[in-house]
């Protein structure tokens, strides 16, 4: 082959791959009111499966956030869960801790450069303590995580 050639082969799946390394960067929103705190990182099948094992204790998970009228929920993120509300879990955020995105005063439920932070219908990773005994909106849920300090969108 002519170095030619090969450059004509290659430079397109180079470029290709430069392009996807370039990703977005994740936005981590953290509050300090578990400071000092070890979380447990845990599947979400895991915990729902298995919530009661999880009261009280401290835990990293993944899910899809969906929020709305009355509605502030983590739902599996598994094409193939069961996605309805008594296999969820309701996100109660705090006052008590304020997420401010890292190395910022920006807080999340804040208007900040003309919008909101939009954090529905999105896959995010969130930290917090699980209680078995708030079972949020109309008791829909099937418990919550509370004393959230932390997201990662």
């Amino acid at each position: 082959m002519v170095p030619g050639k090969i450059s004509k082969l290659f430079f397109p799946a180079i470029i290709m791959l430069l392009l996807l390394s370039c990703s977005k960067q994740p936005k981590i929103f953290e509050s300090n009111c578990n400071d000092g705190i070890t979380f447990k990182k845990i599947e979400f099948t895991e915990l729902v499966n298995h919530l009661k094992s999880y009261n009280g204790q401290y835990v990293e998970v993944t899910g899809k956030y969906v929020e709305g009228v009355e509605q502030s929920a983590l739902l599996n993120d598994s094409l193939f869960a069961d996605h309805s509300l008594n296999k969820a879990l309701w996100v109660d955020f705090s006052q008590e801790c304020p997420l401010y995105l890292t190395g910022t005063r920006e807080g999340l439920f804040q208007y900040n450069n003309g919008t909101f932070t939009r954090i529905n219908k999105r896959f995010i990773t969130i930290k917090g303590k699980i209680n078995t005994h708030n079972t949020g909106y109309l008791n829909k849920y099937k418990g919550a995580i509370e004393r959230v300090s932390f997201i990662k969108l």
